[in-house]
């Protein structure tokens, strides 16, 4: 569908859709770039005030695995012409909260009567356009690290068929709050070569993203990645999302297995992630220097010269 839309030459246009990537990138001069995201979706957890806030935590996450800093937010909802105003403040004011923390003023916004409740951001950033991390340019011999675990989508799931437990579910809503903000600040001082942020087409969906751009085959060790608590026992029960169904439907073609991978494991490589962690791509040598400055942050794998198959799992 991208392929068919015409692209308006613009020298100052760093970073477009042709590539897939998390967010635009419009130079304004040699030192100085705007980096502009939207994200918006329908609720994933009951409580309002933490809806509004993870929608803002995903939508500033397009900005940090760029390499941004967000300065300005505006505000897209859609809700029900008779829903209640007091839910709606609520998620207005989680969501204004956490844009706070992240020092990015909510400028304004737009809203329309709508069935089917929405609610996200449309971010604007700036980046030094030497500094900007696109997802194409990740090298052979780089190492693949990623900074929070999977499995926001399977655990959604889980809660909609009443099996998710109280722990699990907080978690998970902890991982989602939580701000790239530290994890963008430690890849750059680690000298990321490549980022993207992992949420709705899931760590086999995005790392195909990187791969294609840079063209290189992206190898990812399954046995390393981590998982939120639960989200392995949920998957096994068959508390799939239609999202993870459609991203195995769209990607599984991409990838060589190289050996068996558990089947409810292999499932949470295709979760959709909301608000997720950063795939990212540096040298060997900044792994130490990321994993010192973000805890969090697990080795996954390595990135090999283009394969037979832009992703292969081990």
């Amino acid at each position: 569908m991208l392929g068919r839309i015409p692209r308006a030459p613009n020298q100052n246009v760093l970073v477009g859709f042709e590539t897939s990537d998390d967010a635009g990138v419009y130079r304004l001069t040699p030192e100085c770039a705007l980096v502009q995201t939207v994200d918006f979706f329908t609720p994933i957890v009951d409580d309002p005030a933490t809806f509004g806030a993870i929608a803002a935590a995903n939508a500033l996450s397009d900005v940090y695995a760029m390499g941004g800093t967000p300065i300005s937010a505006l505000s897209i909802v859609a809700y029900p012409a008779q829903g209640d105003i007091d839910d709606l403040v609520a998620i207005l004011t989680g969501g204004a909260e956490k844009m706070n923390q992240a020092g990015c003023a909510v400028i304004g916004g737009h809203s329309v009567a709508d069935d089917e409740m929405k609610f996200g951001y449309a971010v604007t950033g700036t980046v030094d356009p030497r500094r900007v991390t696109r997802n194409s340019g990740a090298v052979p011999g780089d190492a693949l690290v990623l900074t929070k675990r999977l499995g926001t989508g399977v655990i959604s799931t889980a809660l909609k068929r009443g099996l998710a437990g109280e722990s699990h579910l907080q978690a998970s809503i902890d991982s989602m709050l939580t701000l790239n903000r530290a994890a963008c600040e430690a890849m750059l001082a680690a000298g990321a070569h490549a980022c993207t942020d992992v949420t709705g087409f899931g760590l086999i969906g995005h790392a195909r993203e990187m791969a294609l751009a840079s063209g290189v085959t992206l190898e990812i060790d399954a046995a390393c990645v981590e998982f939120l608590p639960g989200a392995v026992d949920y998957a096994r029960l068959g508390a799939l999302p239609g999202g993870l169904k459609n991203n195995r439907e769209f990607a599984s073609c991409a990838v060589e297995l190289v050996r068996q991978v558990p089947a409810e494991i292999e499932s949470l490589l295709y979760d959709p992630q909301t608000s997720g962690g950063l795939l990212i791509a540096l040298p060997v040598a900044g792994v130490r220097a990321l994993q010192t400055a973000l805890p969090a942050a697990r080795l996954i794998g390595r990135v090999l010269e283009r394969g037979a198959k832009p992703i292969r799992i081990l």
